[in-house]
């Protein structure tokens, strides 16, 4: 009977008591287990952000050790194609002194070989012998001229000659230096590519659709003006998703509309202009190389609207400022154009560039490559190609020169 009590009692159903114990540990256990996915994933989001500020200060590093790789290319290319010049130029000399001498030569021949019998073989008066002879020393002194002025010419052409083949190898090791560096560049740059965050795709889609609607305008002031037209309305269509999905309890997508709208904003923070920035050497030169033509100076369409810089072959080109592309695409006779917003209302133009790294819709900082400058072989005639600078503000170019830094 005992034995059957026991047994009986064992197997009772759990109390109330004890069955809300354990809904409220699994209750705990549920919330612990969701507070440490919580801080797993706020630790995962900030391990990215920071290997993605890494990623990026490593990728103006490089464009640093780069950019001192290419000036001493531009450097070697600059001398080989001024050797070039001189040698074409001293070539050309001796072509021309050989052309007017060519119908001397044979009186030349034969005076050097017969003087006495080529003086007596005309028959004159002795009086117009001893004015031939005269004319004769003249003659030969002014060919002693020519001879001596040959051999300058010559030697001219032969030291410039001897110089292009010793400057060679300096400008084989300066590419070799800017190539080597610039295929690391091209690795960091792909890993960024690869490591874009979610959270820019909208702003980045967005940012393409004003593209394409600026791409249609006639003038670079009608692209800017249809871009901050295009982001406004963007901005707008984010704002009213984001009250449509509060006023449906949709946090996530409320979230998300919220998110794009700060893409969308204009770039604030370090680096960046203001709308009362004095121009102080605050933005980086674009390009290592040589400034060929300044604000103001004359052009064939009326004075330059922004600067213009020669630089060694393939040379990279970084963002002047800390801020978002708005453009990055061919543009009529500008070819690849591409247009960063600063801030403030600033917006810098670069054109010239035969690649782009950047593209619509991306943040980028100052000194981030952003594109690679035009092939070009020194020693060989043909223009050399020219990155073109602008700024403007709000929609009108400025003098660009007080802002940019040294490039020394």
């Amino acid at each position: 009977m005992a034995i059957v009590v026991v047994t009986a009692a064992r197997a009772a159903p759990p109390s109330r008591e004890e069955a809300t114990r354990r809904e409220m540990q699994q209750a705990e256990q549920a919330r612990a287990a969701q507070l440490a996915a919580q801080k797993d994933a706020a630790a995962r989001a900030a391990q990215a952000s920071a290997d993605e500020a890494r990623l990026t200060d490593e990728r103006i590093e490089a464009a640093a050790k780069l950019r001192v790789l290419e000036a001493a290319t531009d450097t070697a290319a600059a001398r080989m194609d001024d050797l070039a010049a001189r040698r074409t130029q001293a070539q050309a000399r001796l072509d021309a002194r050989a052309k007017s001498m060519q119908p001397l030569l044979p009186l030349i021949e034969r005076l050097s070989l017969f003087p006495a019998e080529t003086l007596l073989a005309v028959p004159a008066p002795p009086e117009e012998r001893l004015r031939g002879l005269i004319v004769l020393q003249g003659v030969s002194r002014q060919l002693e001229r020519e001879a001596e002025a040959l051999r300058r010419d010559q030697a001219e052409l032969d030291a410039a000659t001897r110089a292009i083949e010793a400057e060679a190898p300096k400008l084989a090791a300066a590419s070799a230096a800017q190539s080597a560096q610039a295929e690391r560049l091209d690795q960091l740059i792909a890993a960024a590519h690869a490591r874009r965050r979610q959270a820019e795709i909208d702003a980045e889609t967005a940012a393409k659709r004003a593209e394409t609607e600026a791409g249609r305008a006639e003038t670079l002031r009608g692209v800017l003006a249809s871009l901050e037209a295009q982001r406004r309305a963007e901005q707008a269509r984010a704002r009213e998703e984001e009250v449509k999905a509060e006023r449906h309890k949709q946090a996530a997508e409320a979230e998300a509309a919220r998110q794009r709208q700060v893409a969308l904003a204009k770039p604030a923070g370090a680096g960046t202009l203001s709308s009362g920035a004095e121009p102080h050497s605050q933005l980086a030169v674009p390009v290592a190389g040589t400034v060929i033509r300044s604000w103001g100076e004359p052009t064939d369409v009326g004075p330059a609207m922004g600067v213009s810089y020669q630089a060694a072959p393939a040379a990279r080109v970084v963002a002047p400022c800390t801020g978002r592309v708005v453009f990055a695409d061919m543009f009529r006779s500008y070819g690849l154009l591409l247009i960063v917003d600063c801030g403030g209302g600033y917006h810098a133009v670069l054109a010239g560039l035969d690649r782009l790294d950047a593209k619509a819709g991306q943040s980028v900082q100052s000194g981030e490559p952003i594109g690679v400058m035009p092939g070009w072989e020194p020693g060989v005639s043909g223009r050399r190609p020219s990155l073109y600078v602008e700024l403007r503000r709000d929609g009108k170019p400025v003098n660009p020169a007080p802002w940019l830094k040294s490039n020394s």
